[in-house]
C-alpha cells in the first residue's frame, strides 16, 4: 500500500486527540515496547513535555527535555552555517567566526536543507562547500562535541524550477492529488534519507518558515492559510510515519515583522498547524533587531528595544500555555554597525523579565564571504569587526551558553 497516496483519507479519518488514525493501527506488542524506555525516566523528565513523536529516540527526548531544562540556566547562542566558511575564509577544518572572537564554538548550528537540493535555484542559500556530504560532516563534528543542530529549508519553488524567492504559487500543487505531488515525495525522500544518516544525531528541523510574509513562495500572500497546514502537517506526516524519521524536533517560525504585538497570539496562530505537530514555537525577528529604518513599527532604538522585549514575552507565555519549548529561531542585523548591539540591544532584550530568559537559544544569520560573495553580509563579529569585544562580553557574561558551556545533552539526566 502507498500510504502517500492514501493521505487523503487517512488525514481526514483522525482520532479525538487529532492524530491520524493510521498511527492507531500499531499493535499491542509493539507500542508496549515504545514505553519501556519511559519507564526508566525520573519523575521530573515525566514532568517535561514530550516531543510530538511517540516513536523519538532516547537521544532526540533527552534533547527536547534538555533545552528546557538547560532554559532555567541560560540561553544558548547559535549562528547559521558557522563551520563551513566566515567572512575571510572559506572551508578551513575547525575554523569558525564565533571561535576566532570568543574561544569557544556556538552552542547551536545551523544549517540548511536547501543546499540538498539540485544546484541552481538555491546557489544564494548553500554558500560555500554546502552539500550533503559536507553539511553530514559539519553536523557531525558539532554533535560530537556536544552542540545542537537546526535546518531550515529554503525550499526551491517545485513549480517554476527556481528558487525560493520565486512566489509563483505552489503549495496546492504539492499536496496530495496535486500534479506535483509525486515530484514533492522525492524531495522528501531525499530529507528522510539524509536525517536519517545522521541518527543518532537529533535535528531541530524548521521546515515553512517566515510564512506569514510575503517573500517565499509558502508566504501568507502565495499560499492559502489552509494550503500552508496541510502542507506542514503533511510533512511531518510522511517524515515521521510513512518514512519513519524519529531522530527530529519540529521548529514553527513566524516573522515577527508580520505580528501586531497587540494580538500576538492570534497573528503568532496564522497557520498554526495543530500541538500536535509542532515542538517547539520559534520567532525570526529582524525587525526589531536592526536600527529603525522606514516602515518599521517602532522608529526608535529605545521603542526597537522594548518591542523585542515585548515580543518574546509573549512568544515564551504562548509556548508555555501549549507546553512547548520558546526560541529565538533567527535573528541579528547586518554588518552590526553598532559596537555595543549584543550587550546594549540583544541581552537586555533576552534578559528583560523570566519569561524572555525562557528562550532556549537564539540563532544570529551567516557569515557570508566578503570575497567570494562580494557583499558585506555577516551577523556574527569576526576579528576586529566593530563589535567584536562587546560580542566577548555578551558571550561571556553568564547569560549566554557556548558550545563549551553545555551539560551533556543528549543524555536524559544531562542537564539536571
Amino acid at each position: 500500500m502507498r500510504l502517500d497516496r492514501d493521505f487523503p483519507a487517512v488525514w481526514m479519518n483522525r482520532d479525538d486527540c487529532g492524530r491520524p488514525r493510521l498511527l492507531r493501527k500499531m499493535k499491542t506488542p509493539r507500542a508496549l515496547l515504545l514505553l519501556f524506555p519511559l519507564m526508566n525516566l525520573s519523575a521530573a523528565a515525566q514532568d517535561l513535555p514530550a516531543p510530538i513523536d511517540a516513536a523519538a529516540t532516547a537521544e532526540t527526548r533527552a534533547l527536547y527535555h534538555n533545552l528546557f531544562r538547560v532554559g532555567e540556566k541560560g540561553i544558548l547562542f547559535g549562528h547559521q552555517d558557522d563551520l563551513a566558511y566566515g567572512h575571510e575564509w572559506i572551508g578551513e577544518k575547525d575554523r569558525s567566526d564565533v571561535r576566532a572572537v570568543t574561544g569557544d564554538y556556538p552552542a547551536v548550528y545551523g544549517w540548511d536543507a536547501g543546499a540538498l537540493e539540485p544546484s541552481g535555484p538555491n546557489k544564494d542559500i548553500a554558500g560555500p562547500r554546502l552539500n550533503a556530504e559536507t553539511l553530514g560532516e559539519f553536523s557531525r563534528q558539532a554533535f560530537a562535541r556536544g552542540g545542537v543542530v537546526t535546518f531550515s529549508w529554503h525550499a526551491g519553488n517545485p513549480v517554476s524550477g527556481k528558487g525560493f524567492y520565486d512566489v509563483t504559487p505552489a503549495a496546492a500543487t504539492i499536496l496530495p492529488g496535486g500534479e506535483s505531488h509525486e515530484a514533492f515525495l522525492t524531495r522528501l525522500d531525499a530529507l528522510a534519507d539524509f536525517f536519517k544518516s545522521l541518527a543518532p544525531m537529533p535535528v531541530v528541523f524548521r521546515p515553512w518558515h517566515e510564512h506569514n510574509g510575503d517573500w517565499f513562495w509558502w508566504g501568507k500572500a502565495h499560499t492559502a492559510e489552509a494550503d500552508y497546514i496541510a502542507l506542514w502537517r503533511f510533512t511531518v506526516h510522511y517524515l515521521r510515519d510513512v518514512k519513519g524519521v524519529h531522530n527530529l524536533l519540529y521548529a514553527f517560525s513566524p516573522d515577527k515583522s508580520r505580528i501586531d504585538l497587540t494580538h500576538f497570539e492570534r497573528d503568532y496562530l496564522y497557520g498554526w498547524p495543530g500541538d500536535e505537530y509542532v515542538d517547539v514555537m520559534g520567532l525570526d525577528d529582524y525587525e526589531d533587531a536592526r536600527p529603525p529604518r522606514e516602515g518599521d513599527k517602532a522608529q526608535t532604538l529605545e521603542a526597537k528595544r522594548a518591542d523585542f522585549a515585548k515580543a518574546l514575552t509573549e512568544l515564551a507565555l504562548l509556548a508555555k500555555k501549549r507546553g512547548k519549548l520558546p526560541a529565538l529561531t533567527e535573528t541579528g542585523v547586518e554588518a552590526i554597525p553598532v559596537a555595543n548591539w549584543w550587550t546594549g540591544h540583544l541581552l537586555p532584550a533576552l534578559t528583560a523579565n523570566g519569561e524572555t530568559r525562557s528562550m532556549a537559544w537564539v540563532l544570529v544569520w551567516r557569515n557570508a564571504n566578503a570575497s567570494l560573495e562580494k557583499q558585506e553580509h555577516y551577523f556574527a563579529p569576526f576579528p576586529g569587526q566593530l563589535s567584536a569585544e562587546d560580542f566577548v562580553k555578551f558571550a561571556k557574561g553568564g547569560t549566554i551558553l557556548l558550545e563549551g558551556d553545555l551539560p551533556p545533552m543528549y543524555r536524559e539526566d544531562g542537564a539536571k
